[in-house]
């Protein structure tokens, strides 16, 4: 009798599955369908000649991936337009297992926090009496905080520090004049839990990352994905895109003083796409054709630590290859001591930070009044993602000692 095999049914939300179906006749053709209800994926085998379909050895003869790829039913999960409901996976004829995808795993702890102006959530693998390495956590220009990204890393073995820095209440609504000091104090905040201290954001979480480790020594490790190397424009009030753009303003401040930055630019191309409704491709609003200003760059050789760049070459975002280029440029300037890399995914797009095995099939995502474009294509960015997030959390791990 034909039977799924799934191991493990129940893991945290980065870790791959192994999917194998047994006792099929030689050559027969299934259908192996995953479902989250508002997601639905799908690919089509023919059994080898011991009437196996294993997917981490056999690609599909066709459907929603290509390729042998056995993560591909779960980034290539596209839009249905139902409710969400448990994850299921499918085979025609053989039957369904339910697997469950853990955002906080097991073992791991969660801690508000709410003090001294800090707006964030902690996450601890449980007391082993050791003292263990911290990572503070960025999300991008989405605002708000980033929980599953630091309750996964945490069971790498860190304090993680999930930190809201704007977009979320008790913190500044827009990312305009928000204090490096902040930073500083989180800073404080995790040292007082842990050893060595991390960064790592990505997008403007990014860039901000890499200000924190020039800015603040406790910093030893900086992972910037899709980042910049460059201060670049705050992100103010406005009703729509071209409001927010044309809103002058620093996104970061220092000793009370707003830190200078490479401003956005409005070009013919960008205002027609932002016009006649078409997704808009955000890097055109960056003009570097007459150089970036000196005063914009970030003091990268400043940090006391390695600093590990990540970039997509297809990212419709911004230019963060050209952006984090700068970076790597002072840092190799400087000679810096500290070990220092720049990997770039020359076909991802923008949407790779963060853990792997998500849906990668958004191309697209809303931004004020218009659609964004994400650039790359899901099987490149998805692949991108996990390799990402594989280095992240080995640099961390090396740089901070787990």
């Amino acid at each position: 009798m034909a039977e799924i095999l799934v191991n493990p049914q129940s893991a945290p939300l980065d870790q791959p599955v192994d999917v194998v179906v047994v006792g099929l006749e030689p050559g027969q053709a299934i259908s192996v369908q995953l479902s989250t209800g508002d997601r639905a994926s799908h690919a089509f085998f023919t059994a080898d000649d011991r009437g196996v379909v294993d997917l981490t050895r056999h690609a599909p003869v066709e459907g929603s991936y290509h390729g042998v790829d056995p993560m591909g039913l779960f980034w290539s999960l596209e839009r249905t337009g139902g409710k969400s409901a448990p994850m299921c996976l499918s085979v025609e004829g053989v039957g369904d297992r339910v697997l469950e995808r853990l955002s906080v795993p097991e073992g791991v702890e969660r801690l508000e926090v709410r003090e001294n102006g800090l707006v964030g959530t902690l996450f601890a693998p449980e007391d082993d009496g050791g003292e263990l390495p911290g990572v503070i956590v960025l999300g991008g220009s989405e605002g708000g905080i980033h929980e599953t990204d630091a309750a996964l890393l945490a069971a790498y073995g860190f304090v993680t520090f999930a930190l809201g820095y704007f977009g979320v209440k008790g913190l500044p609504e827009h990312l305009v004049d928000v204090p490096l000091e902040y930073i500083g104090t989180a800073i404080e905040y995790l040292s007082e839990r842990c050893g060595e201290i991390g960064v790592v954001g990505g997008s403007r979480g990014g860039e901000l990352a890499l200000l924190a480790g020039a800015t603040f020594p406790q910093v030893r490790a900086v992972v910037s994905v899709v980042g910049s190397g460059v201060v670049t424009q705050g992100i103010g009030p406005g009703a729509n895109l071209l409001q927010k753009l044309s809103y002058e303003a620093a996104s970061w401040t220092w000793k009370g003083e707003p830190l200078p930055y490479l401003p956005y630019y409005v070009s013919d191309e960008l205002r027609a796409k932002i016009v006649n409704d078409e997704p808009v491709p955000l890097r055109l609003a960056f003009d570097t054709s007459d150089g970036i200003p000196e005063n914009t760059e970030i003091r990268v050789e400043n940090t006391v630590g390695g600093v590990l760049l990540i970039s997509s070459g297809h990212d419709d975002g911004w230019p963060c290859v050209e952006l984090s280029e700068v970076a790597m440029r002072r840092l190799k300037d400087h000679d810096h001591p500290f070990p220092y890399e720049h990997v770039v995914y020359p076909e991802a797009g923008h949407l790779i930070a963060g853990p792997p095995h998500r849906p990668a099939t958004d191309v697209t995502y809303p931004g004020p009044g218009v659609t964004f474009s994400g650039g790359g294509v899901p099987q490149t960015t998805a692949h991108a993602r996990a390799d990402a997030w594989k280095r992240t959390v080995e640099f961390l791990q090396e740089q901070l000692g787990t």
